[in-house]
């Protein structure tokens, strides 16, 4: 397969969170796309996966803090994998090797970008191998930009909104996570980065998400102390 066939079609502007994802299958040959920005301090807010497979993506670079995401977010440039099974990934081993384990066989990281700061990303991927067209490359690039501004919007008021719904399609904020890391941060007296890391290791241990875990410590079930693992 030399690259993905389909038509261009127009690009939509996005009102609500769940379109940020749907300019993106509607105009480019892909089987999901997950849409993430990124604030000034490296937080991740994930505002639409447009299938199981998509938010399991997006979850999994966001839990292991590796992946083509967050190559884009720190370089700014695409990504592209046609062919997923192929190549060590050595940016992203661990990634890499669970990503073989999702019904993917190509990815694609795209960058928002608002001028010349990337705020987020656009993860997108096939079921087939397959190299992204150029024309599909610039069609992609050209949605990110034009959704990048309502993305951002759609993250700040998904910040302060406790009452935002969480589904598949506009999976909530990492908040929980956050609460959870400032806990374990007071927890074993460390900085913010070492939490973090704690509470990775731990779900990663225990074969758990990072979600589930946080969320059982901000319930009070599970507290991290100076021995935990």
């Amino acid at each position: 397969m030399t690259g993905f066939a389909g038509p261009r079609v127009p690009i939509l502007e996005p009102d609500e969170a769940n379109d940020l994802c749907r300019p993106f299958l509607s105009s480019l040959p892909i089987s999901g796309v997950s849409v993430t920005v990124f604030s000034s301090s490296g937080t991740q807010s994930s505002l639409c996966s447009s299938d199981p497979v998509s938010a399991r993506i997006d979850e999994l670079q966001f839990e292991l803090g590796e992946g083509p995401q967050w190559s884009t977010a720190r370089s700014g440039d695409m990504v592209l994998l046609p062919d997923v099974r192929s190549g060590g990934h050595d940016d992203w081993p661990v990634f890499g090797a669970a990503l073989r384990e999702l019904p993917v066989a190509a990815l694609f990281s795209v960058p928002m970008r608002m001028g010349a700061v990337t705020v987020g990303v656009a993860t997108l991927h096939h079921s087939k191998p397959g190299q992204l067209k150029q024309e599909h490359q610039n069609t992609s690039l050209a949605i990110a930009s034009a959704i990048a501004i309502a993305a951002v919007q759609q993250a700040m008021a998904s910040a302060t909104d406790d009452a935002a719904p969480e589904s598949v399609s506009t999976p909530a904020l990492r908040r929980e996570v956050h609460q959870a890391t400032g806990m374990i941060l007071v927890h074993l007296d460390t900085t913010a980065t070492i939490a973090y890391s704690r509470l990775q290791a731990y779900a990663f241990s225990n074969g758990r998400t990072v979600q589930a875990v946080a969320g059982e410590v901000v319930a009070g079930t599970l507290r991290f102390e100076k021995t935990f693992p």
